[in-house]
């Protein structure tokens, strides 16, 4: 079988993310064209990926203005731009693999939803958690029965407080006006997630939390408007920027500094780039804690918590009829209590390398199986709409004060 064609827009982070997949499984998908507006992120895709100079554009609109030329668009553009590609990709007969959010209103979603019914195309959205070891792990034994009707789910994103100040204070995803809320930006994975393992629908949700310390008035004395600008408090601040970026070598946050993430080139973009500023001086608005409430048909409520103030990774409890799961991310295991014998079990979880704890290369491999044999993704954009309204259901409460009842809400979005 030839290899599958695709498209990228947006050559972001999750748009390279995405096509690293091909340097080790070529033979079964290849991109042949991009569309990305930062000269420098673009030409670094075209030489990695050899991409001809009639397939490369500085937009998706000029990407998508031309005959179609490949099976498949992955579109990674930033989340405001989302819908407008997406139609068009598919008004062109593309398969369409969408970058969550699928859309930063829930009328935009609802649509995207009810367009995906019409389409005889594969249109789905990169629910990554899906597919590694740690949610497929959860997943399978509450398939198995072990522990029984889930009644309670305790569900914890612990963001981490670095990247918290690198993608929710200093960067992209900083306020909800120009990308989306943070509980629908970060945690539709989570949202996706408790949907895939109740496998029940929410029926109402409730929701609380702020934006409580990375503003001004908590800012130390002795703090700057930017790290390299004599800041009094810099050895001992966990945020300076240049113990994140410069000495703490996490790649991928480096990556979103600068594509020249030399030493040198890293200080250049700090000094005068967001990434310098203070966390406590940004012009960031959404929250760094949040908790929401759901209810299900099934009977089962959950509690779900996501929060800056940790060391990152996702804890899950959950209490059925039969026994009680627990399971948490980076101790790579899966535990089970069982009522009846007494005993706990403990089933090892093996992330794998690569992004997510390999969910993104388990995305690739399910996009290529669907491509090649037709089988539908789990992660369809049908599925992933009730997912996507409870996190603006649960924002819509947070603002509100009110208990937001999920087919009310749903319906009132039908039509726009």
């Amino acid at each position: 079988m030839k290899p599958i064609k695709a498209l990228l827009l947006g050559a972001g982070g999750r748009g390279f993310g995405y096509a690293s997949y091909t340097v080790e499984h070529g033979d079964k998908i290849q991109f042949i064209g991009v569309a990305e507006p930062v000269d420098v992120r673009r030409e670094k895709f075209v030489t990695d990926y050899n991409i001809a100079p009639e397939r490369t554009f500085n937009s998706w609109k000029e990407a998508l203005s031309v005959e179609k030329f490949a099976d498949v668009v992955f579109i990674c553009t930033q989340d405001q731009d989302h819908v407008a590609p997406t139609e068009q990709a598919l008004a062109l007969g593309y398969h369409v693999i969408l970058e969550k959010p699928m859309a930063v209103t829930p009328a935009d979603c609802v649509k995207l939803g009810e367009l995906a019914k019409e389409k005889n195309l594969l249109f789905a959205i990169c629910h990554v958690m899906r597919y590694n070891a740690f949610g497929r792990k959860v997943k399978e034994v509450i398939e198995q029965g072990l522990i029984g009707d889930i009644m309670n789910v305790e569900h914890k994103e612990n963001v981490w407080n670095i990247h918290q100040a690198h993608s929710y204070v200093r960067g992209n995803w900083r306020r909800s006006d120009e990308a989306s809320p943070m509980i629908l930006a970060k945690s539709c994975h989570d949202m996706d997630m408790l949907l895939w393992w109740i496998d029940s629908k929410c029926t109402s949700v409730s929701s609380f939390g702020s934006l409580g310390h990375f503003k001004p008035e908590k800012a130390p004395v002795g703090a700057t408007k930017r790290c390299f600008d004599g800041c009094a408090i810099k050895d001992r601040c966990p945020y300076d920027c240049e113990k994140v970026y410069l000495e703490q070598n996490h790649e991928w946050m480096q990556s979103a500094v600068s594509i020249d993430t030399s030493k040198d080139a890293l200080k250049a973009a700090l000094l005068t780039g967001p990434y310098g500023r203070c966390v406590y001086h940004c012009d960031n608005d959404v929250v760094d804690h949040q908790v929401a409430s759901m209810a299900f048909e099934s009977g089962a409520v959950a509690v779900f918590t996501m929060s800056a103030f940790n060391k990152g990774g996702r804890e899950v409890i959950m209490m059925g009829t039969k026994g009680m799961l627990t399971a948490i991310e980076h101790k790579e295991e899966v535990e089970v209590y069982d009522f009846e014998t007494g005993a706990t079990t403990v089933y090892p979880v093996t992330l794998q390398a690569g992004g997510h704890g390999g969910g993104d290369t388990g995305l690739m491999d399910a996009i290529v199986e669907a491509l090649a044999t037709g089988k539908p993704m789990s992660t369809g954009a049908e599925v992933s709409v009730e997912s996507h309204l409870m996190a603006f259901a649960a924002e819509a409460s947070r603002l509100s004060g009110k208990t937001i009842d999920m087919a009310n809400y749903y319906q009132s979005f039908l039509g726009n």
